[in-house]
């Protein structure tokens, strides 16, 4: 599969209602979408990196500079076996997983399409349609959020997933669970406390959740195994883990006991499915974590969580409930709880073009030896 050309977006694509979480308040998704071009056919994904970087180091800014004058000219105007093939040739490029995993989901996408089969299938899936939770984002007040959390699973949402910050966690956790007796429910933290919040820690520890993510700090998996160590409360890693190696090591000194994979976060598909062997050698559940993707992360997103040890619901709910609009034709949507894997080759989803022209707001065309034309 040879790689013919490349073609860059920054797309702004407006949320139905504000997401709030402790790093601050989200009005509109911005990100990265890369098309690549190969032997007739377009393979596409999104880059997850933020325009500042408060979830991990990577931003928007940095990351199109990076593939646009480094690694889309190194791989492009060649031939690539298979995905393997492709990110052995950006081995040297060290961090920048959110960067590299674009171009790898990409090629996925595309390889797949070549080979007439779905993701799902070539990554290894096992499963024709996942579990799916949903994600709260910290509300007005606590009664509009038992109502919202009320209203999802009555919508067949198999988790439910709160926000929580210093000031927002044990008073809200505890009326969504009276509200919800049977519902798993689970807290993100973003990384927002630390050692010294034990004792509204400890108090979260009694009250029935299913996990607690990330509630220390984004690269401290020490502190995490001490934490662990005090509660019944099993811990998840989110943004700690960028690699398998990370996996292993969080799981080895009882940092954790599941693992949210971002598929961006680690780099691609590649990495994702290493991490996912990883914990399954730990008999460690993971799940599919999201960063409020457009409907082309999110199909990449639903394609991976159907490798065996995703038992876990993950955040791939109906996109209908972020977006007026989505920049893809078919609808991602849940029913009792379920999202069905998108039918069709690659990640079975496909580009409504005039639409995204509408909300792109740069676009560059990139050939291979570092050719680069500016566009809009």
């Amino acid at each position: 599969m040879q790689l013919e050309r490349a073609e860059l977006r920054v797309v702004s694509l407006p949320l139905l209602k504000p997401f709030r979480t402790s790093f601050g308040v989200m009005t509109d998704k911005n990100f990265i979408l890369l098309r690549l071009f190969g032997g007739g056919l377009e393979g596409v994904a999104e880059g997850v990196m933020d325009l500042r970087p408060d979830f991990r180091e990577e931003t928007i800014s940095g990351a199109l500079a990076l593939l646009q004058e480094t690694v889309l000219p190194a791989v492009l105007g060649r031939d690539w076996r298979n995905p393997e093939h492709l990110m052995g040739r950006l081995s040297g490029v060290r961090g920048n997983r959110m960067a590299l995993a674009t171009v790898e989901m990409a090629f996925w996408d595309l390889w797949a399409r070549s080979l007439g089969q779905p993701l799902s299938a070539v990554l290894g899936g096992v499963r024709d349609a996942v579990p799916v939770g949903v994600s709260l984002g910290i509300q007005s007040s606590v009664d509009a959020t038992v109502d919202s959390a009320v209203q999802h699973a009555e919508q067949g949402y198999r988790r439910i997933k709160l926000k929580i910050q210093p000031g927002w966690d044990v008073d809200v956790v505890r009326a969504v669970k009276a509200a919800l007796p049977g519902t798993p429910v689970t807290v993100d933290a973003n990384a927002a406390y630390s050692l010294a919040h034990l004792n509204t820690l400890r108090e979260l520890d009694t009250l029935g959740l299913d996990y607690m993510e990330q509630p220390l700090a984004w690269n401290d998996m020490r502190d995490h195994a001490k934490l662990q160590a005090l509660m019944n409360t099993p811990l998840c890693l989110d943004e700690c883990i960028t690699t398998a190696q990370d996996a292993r090591k969080a799981l080895e000194t009882a940092a954790c006991r599941l693992v949210n994979i971002k598929v961006g976060r680690v780099g691609g598909h590649l990495e994702a499915r290493r991490v996912h062997d990883v914990a399954a050698s730990f008999s460690a559940p993971v799940w599919c974590g999201g960063m409020l993707e457009s409907g082309v992360g999110r199909a990449h997103n639903i394609h991976l969580a159907t490798l065996e040890n995703f038992t876990k619901p993950g955040d791939t709910s109906s996109s209908s409930r972020y977006w007026a609009r989505d920049l893809i034709h078919e609808p991602l949507e849940t029913s009792g709880g379920m999202m069905s894997v998108p039918a069709g080759h690659g990640i079975g989803v496909t580009l409504d073009l005039p639409f995204l022209d509408t909300i792109t707001q740069r676009k560059i065309e990139v050939g291979p030896l570092r050719q680069a034309v500016a566009g809009r």
